[in-house]
Formats: C-alpha cells, sequence, structure tokens
C-alpha cells in the first residue's frame, strides 16, 4: 500500500469511527485529520469536501456490509438470517452507547435531501433486499418482502430502545424473541 493510499484510508476509517460516535453534524475536518494522524490542511488532497469524506464512508460501510454476507454464505437461508440477528446482539455495550452502526447515520443523513441522503438509504436498503433473498429461499414467495421489512424494523427498533435506555440486555432480550419469531415465520 503506498503512502497516499495509507493515509486516505485512515482518513475513512476515522471518519468513519466519528460520525458513528459522535454524529457527522458534530465531526469536523479537524477531527477526523487528528484522529487519522494526518495533518488537517492535507484532507483536501484527499477530499475535495466533508461530503466526499461522508460518501466515502457510505461505501466503506456498504462493502463492510456486503463482506458480512459474504461470509454467511456457507449457511443455509435460516441461518444467515439468525446470524444477522446475532451479529446485532454482539455489538450490545456499543449500541447502548452509540447506536447501530447503520440506523445511526441513516437517520442521520436521511433527513438531508440529495446524494448523501440517497447513498445513505442505501445501507438499510442492502439489508432489506438481502434479508427478502433470504425468506425468498426459504420458500416464503410474496411475503418474503414483508418479513424482511417486519426483521429490519424489529433490529433497528431493538437498537434504538437500546441506546434509549442505555442498556444491553435490551438487545439480549429482544434478539432471542426475534430469533423465536424467525423460527415461527
Amino acid at each position: 500500500m503506498n503512502k497516499r493510499t495509507d493515509k486516505r484510508i485512515r482518513l475513512v476509517e476515522a471518519a468513519d469511527k466519528l460520525f458513528y460516535e459522535q454524529g457527522v453534524n458534530v465531526t469536523t475536518l479537524a477531527n477526523i485529520a487528528a484522529l487519522a494522524d494526518v495533518p488537517l490542511g492535507n484532507v483536501y488532497y484527499y477530499f475535495k469536501s466533508k461530503e466526499s469524506i461522508v460518501l466515502a464512508v457510505i461505501a466503506r460501510r456498504r462493502q463492510m456490509i456486503q463482506a458480512q454476507f459474504s461470509e454467511w454464505n456457507t449457511l443455509n437461508s435460516k441461518g444467515r438470517l439468525r446470524s444477522l440477528i446475532t451479529h446485532l446482539s454482539i455489538e450490545g455495550s456499543q449500541t447502548a452507547t452509540f447506536g447501530d452502526w447503520l440506523g445511526s447515520i441513516c437517520q442521520e443523513l436521511c433527513r438531508q435531501t440529495g446524494e448523501i441522503a440517497l447513498a445513505a438509504s442505501e445501507l438499510l436498503k442492502d439489508v432489506l433486499k438481502w434479508s427478502e433473498t433470504q425468506f425468498k429461499d426459504l420458500g416464503k414467495g410474496e411475503r418474503s418482502e414483508t418479513l424482511a421489512l417486519n426483521l429490519l424494523s424489529g433490529l433497528q427498533g431493538i437498537c434504538l430502545l437500546t441506546m434509549t435506555f442505555k442498556d444491553p440486555k435490551v438487545i439480549e432480550q429482544q434478539s432471542n424473541y426475534l430469533m423465536n419469531w424467525l423460527e415461527t415465520v
């Protein structure tokens, strides 16, 4: 990896961490540069604006989601859906502090209009489409879209309540509920 790529990656990773922990609107380019250990003046060499960093973070998160889905491809469809639920519950203490890694940024950025809002909405659309495919593979037919939406709504609701109540036990309890729900649909 060359030095230029390394700095760009560090900037995107730093921005991703700060966006998750503080929110996009609160995070400044100076915060990002400091965490990435890149001089503030150099940030503009890699990104023309904060908007371009936001878009790079969204792209990074989409890649990470797709990599996770690929990792789960060795499982059957129900196992993949269980893995999605389990993945959520592993992040309980972080979710209690900062919210959901995907939902939080979507909630913040989808209030805007334009390219950023559209790009952010793709994060949860990816999860929704993937979940729908799993339900279709389970033979749920026309119900697949509704079941996927119910699952994603449940997951996001769990994250919101976990953060609101600052209680990781909410994720544990409600993830168990979703696992049982999955067995009945």
